[in-house]
């Protein structure tokens, strides 16, 4: 079959690679892709804001499944213009979207059906959101509501901090993302993420990873969109998986049917592990970035069967995927500035070096000038690898990234940090 991605980012670039890999995959289309998801596939300039114009590609070009990657298309409602004419779509309807489109959303299906999380309060005003923060105290966690592309979150350790963060989102700064804002209880624990695929009904856990968001070593530094992540999580033993499956996303999935909003997807579950169990952090509607890099290079399974069955309501009739038992490891490459203002256009080379001994290396925001490859947004590289154990896997990547020769870039030298500590603590 023909299929259509959607995305230009680390994560598609993986979901190309994966997805070509099918022997269901005759021809694969991405809009608008990258230079390394060009090796894959035909990149188009497709415009996925224009639902009337994907429409009439996907039946120009016989489209068989359309896999949207990144959440803005689906929140923009995107897989309802798709499946209304006709077409098979891996992604949630607009409706369930708001699981990641609304953190208030999300916050109030939770204490409607009694899934575990952190206490919160919604605000729609400076003033709200202050007074809010008294009750708190700090630390707090103050979060814009909508799409702010992984940087409306602040975790704030003093009341100053707090308040400025409160300040910022109804100052303007995240736009319309930031007309509502949460204000979140604290939770103490160690953050882990974990992924599971429904049809609506079926759910299937998929893997776990651990990523790591904020800019610095040490998790120091602003929060950011990831700045790396390796998987599986060991902390998020098999006992806490299936916690934060019948506590968490099969109630989640249960009740999003029982309010007329099936969800059909990819649920990413944010969660961090309390001395209480596993609580609800967040919830996102795709795959996670950089999560779905190191999850990919260890699926064994069919990605195309798997995201089909998906659209098609019929989960439950194919085998659960299989994973590698190795452990994978990713490091972004960032542009300087990121991730304020990147400085986009810096010369990249190396690549092929660095994947010479068996590493991969994922293009998340380049672009070719002239024949040249440069950087074209803040996180510009996934350089990823596997081995038998996080210190391995972790060695192995540091290894290729040192082959990269790009000068206007830099990126965290510990991902994989706590686990790494573990190991050596076990050896």
């Amino acid at each position: 079959m023909n299929i259509l991605l959607l995305g230009s980012g680390g994560r598609e670039h993986a979901l190309a690679w994966k997805l070509a890999q099918s022997p269901l995959c005759d021809t694969l289309w991405a809009a608008p892709g990258n230079p390394g998801i060009a090796s894959l596939a035909n990149c188009t300039g497709l415009d996925a804001t224009d639902h009337a114009a994907v429409i009439r590609f996907c039946e120009a070009e016989r489209i068989g499944l359309v896999v949207i990657g990144p959440e803005a298309p689906l929140v923009d409602g995107l897989s309802d213009s798709l499946r209304g004419a006709g077409f098979s779509v891996f992604g949630p309807s607009q409706a369930a979207a708001q699981l990641e489109g609304s953190k208030g959303f999300t916050k109030d299906l939770c204490a409607r059906a009694g899934i575990p999380t952190g206490g919160y309060e919604r605000v729609t005003s400076e003033a709200a959101g202050l007074a809010a923060l008294e009750r708190f105290g700090a630390p707090v966690v103050i979060k814009a509501d909508g799409l702010a592309a992984g940087k409306g979150v602040t975790v704030a350790m003093t009341m100053a901090e707090a308040e400025d963060a409160v300040r910022e989102i109804f100052a303007g700064r995240f736009g319309e993302a930031g007309a509502e804002a949460v204000i979140e209880e604290f939770l103490e624990g160690e953050e882990a993420s974990f992924f599971a695929i429904t049809d609506g009904s079926t759910v299937v856990p998929f893997a776990s990873a651990q990523d790591h968001k904020r800019v610095g070593d040490g998790d120091t530094g602003p929060n950011t969109g990831g700045m790396g992540a390796y998987s599986p999580a060991r902390v998020l033993t098999p006992e806490l998986e299936a916690l934060s499956l019948t506590r968490i996303i099969v109630p989640t999935v249960r009740a999003m049917a029982n309010e007329g909003t099936p969800y059909s997807g990819v649920l990413f579950l944010g969660i961090m592990l309390t001395s209480e169990g596993p609580q609800l952090i967040e919830y996102n509607c795709r795959f996670g970035d950089p999560e779905c890099q190191v999850m990919l290079m260890r699926l064994e399974s069919d990605l195309v069967e798997l995201l089909l069955a998906c659209a098609e309501n019929r989960l439950s009739s194919i085998a659960a995927p299989r994973f590698s038992n190795e452990t994978a490891l990713t490091v972004v490459m960032a542009a300087n500035g990121y991730p304020g203002t990147p400085e986009k256009g810096g010369s990249i080379a190396g690549i092929e070096t660095a994947e010479a001994g068996g590493a991969k290396v994922f293009h998340a925001g380049t672009a070719l000038v002239d024949g040249q490859l440069v950087a074209s947004g803040g996180r510009v590289l996934n350089v990823t690898a596997t081995g038998a154990s996080v210190t391995d896997a972790q060695a192995k990547a540091y290894a290729a990234l040192d082959a990269i020769d790009f000068p206007t870039g830099f990126s965290r030298r510990d991902i994989g940090w706590r686990e790494v500590a573990r190991e050596a603590d076990h050896a």
